[in-house]
């Protein structure tokens, strides 16, 4: 090879840096094998329903930003603005006018139509709307314009979200096909969403994670530790798979609420003085490590079993589990 090799490194620093890196570093490396079809579709699946997801979200935020302007009774009518039910009373009664001249009886109406009755809170809902006028803007060009804003954005969400339903019925199709359905959907807490998106992120090849502490690292849960002379400091990861990392905070989260042993511990996290988000971390990382052994192992999780390993092996988890009281 001919030339200045001394230039190399200059001319094309990212090959240099991957070389240099492979010849110092590479037997801790392992070649990139694709996912299987079946997971790699999953997986693009699920990373495309929370971008969906969160497209709602945004559309949610601006339509109660375009109601505050002008049909406040709108907002206070319904609490949970993600649900079909709201966006269809904008379309149906776009104005506190057109609203207040419908009357109560095509109130009712809507409200059984949309299966929005409810005795709790029809009586409310119906008060609300009686005085709509009182609330509404004073400025008819206001309420014009974000009153045609409004109905579009409704029109949106209700088209996005037809869409959400489609990918979600094609998720639980794929799920249920893979050999790891079983395995992820005995996970407590993770329930028809979270479960395809563990398996989904973890994918079906058992030598990508040699260890427990790889699956950590990858998953963001691991602490980041930098060190030099006296000085120590422990933060956060960020350099991981994000959507990984972001689903294991939620289905540690959900956990709390099926398993005792969990709720327990993260109790504990926080009377130790941790936030709420390092108590899930910590929590996490617990899970994380029994998933990586079902997984290597292929097996379902039982809880029953688990409780035995801990009482087996001392764990101080199990003397935090309140115990029922015998009379």
């Amino acid at each position: 090879m001919s030339g200045n090799l001394a230039a190399t490194p200059f001319l094309c620093p990212d090959a240099y840096s991957f070389a240099d890196a492979l010849r110092t570093d590479g037997h801790g490396w392992h070649p990139l094998r694709p996912q299987d079809p079946l997971t790699h579709e999953l997986r693009l699946l699920n990373r495309d329903e929370i971008t969906l997801t969160e497209e709602r979200t945004a559309l949610v935020n601006q339509i109660q930003s375009a109601l505050n302007e002008y049909y406040p009774t709108a907002l206070c009518a319904f609490d949970n603005w993600s649900l079909p039910g709201a966006w269809e009373f904008v379309i149906a009664f776009p104005t506190p006018h057109q609203l207040a001249s419908a009357g109560k009886r095509k109130w009712e109406k809507f409200l059984h139509a949309h299966k929005l009755y409810r005795p709790e809170t029809a009586d409310k809902r119906i008060a609300l709307f009686a005085v709509a006028m009182r609330s509404a803007s004073p400025n008819p060009a206001v309420t014009a314009a974000k009153s045609r804003l409004a109905v579009t954005l409704a029109k949106q969400l209700r088209t996005l979200q037809t869409q959400l339903d489609e990918y979600r019925a094609r998720i639980n199709e794929l799920f249920a096909k893979h050999p790891d359905h079983g395995l992820f959907g005995s996970l407590p807490g993770a329930g028809e969403r979270i479960a395809p998106r563990l398996l989904g992120e973890l994918g079906a090849d058992r030598d990508v994670f040699d260890s427990p502490e790889a699956l950590q690292c990858y998953a963001g849960t691991a602490p980041l530790t930098q060190q030099s002379g006296k000085k120590r400091i422990v933060k956060i990861r960020w350099a991981c798979n994000k959507t990984l990392r972001a689903t294991v905070h939620l289905w540690a989260d959900r956990s709390r609420m099926k398993c005792p042993w969990a709720e327990a511990y993260y109790q504990q996290k926080r009377k130790q003085g941790m936030l709420h988000a390092a108590a899930l971390r910590c929590l996490g990382v617990r899970w994380l490590n029994i998933l990586w052994k079902m997984w290597i192992d292929r097996t379902s999780y039982d809880g029953e079993r688990h409780l035995r390993d801990q009482l087996q092996h001392g764990s101080w988890v199990i003397s935090l589990i309140p115990q029922p009281v015998v009379q």
